[in-house]
């Protein structure tokens, strides 16, 4: 991938999960929840302080990440579906 989001921003690929009910029946994409966690594959190189500082980034490529529900803006590169978010749209980094 070949995308480098702008100053705060990351870009997320969200983290699947097939979801299988007790009798292993597998639900279709339509009757799940959007996922909220994602792998961080792009970062900006963050945001200007007030002060005129930048600040950097506190996510790095690579970091498991948890974000808001309906953060965001959707778009597909090479049949893969990406999320790009604000870094403050990120509630916590996943070990």
């Amino acid at each position: 991938m070949n995308i480098k989001p702008l100053a705060d921003r990351v870009v997320v690929k969200p983290l699947q999960e097939e979801e299988v009910v007790v009798g292993g029946i597998v639900l279709p994409d339509t009757a799940k929840e959007k996922p909220q966690t994602g792998e961080v594959v792009a970062v900006g190189k963050g945001r200007i302080a007030e002060d005129g500082k930048l600040v950097s980034m506190e996510v790095k490529l690579g970091d498991k990440v948890l974000y808001a529900k309906y953060s965001g803006t959707q778009f597909k590169m090479d049949n893969i579906e990406y999320l790009v978010l604000k870094e403050s749209d990120i509630l916590a980094i996943i070990d």
